[in-house]
């Protein structure tokens, strides 16, 4: 197992940290006293450019902090369904790794589970289970 890097341990913590009630809460407070304060700076232009500085900022950092977290979530999301369909009998294998495939390949995938999903609904409806394992 490979070291998990500073940066992905700072996104994951951060990532979690800013998902909290209470931080939001504050986020909240800070946009309130913010909007209070302003007759009291005169609805200024360094006022306004405070505000959209400082959110302008936390929202540009947030995405990459968000994004890696979103990618390694998604990325051990893919390593476990891959597991079940290898572990699964009668799945197929070539199912793994779908999503490295190009866009029409994909797409051919699919337009099979599609068409398996719609034949296995026609018959639902003349009352035939759809329990089975047909070939995709």
């Amino acid at each position: 197992m490979r070291a998990t890097s500073w940066y992905s341990k700072l996104a994951k913590n951060a990532a979690h940290f800013c998902g909290r009630p209470r931080v939001f809460a504050s986020a909240v407070g800070i946009i309130i006293l913010w909007a209070l304060s302003g007759p009291i700076f005169g609805f200024s232009n360094t006022w306004q450019l405070i505000i959209n500085t400082i959110t302008t900022t936390v929202t540009f950092l947030m995405v990459f902090l968000i994004q890696n977290t979103q990618n390694r979530d998604t990325e051990a999301i893919q390593v476990k369904l891959d597991e079940l369909i290898r572990a699964t009998k009668g799945a197929h294998n070539a199912l793994l790794d779908l999503e490295e495939l190009d866009e029409d390949s994909l797409q051919d995938f699919l337009h099979r589970y599609e068409h398996l999903a719609s034949v296995a609904r026609e018959e639902l409806t003349r009352g035939v289970k759809d329990t089975g394992t047909p070939e995709a």
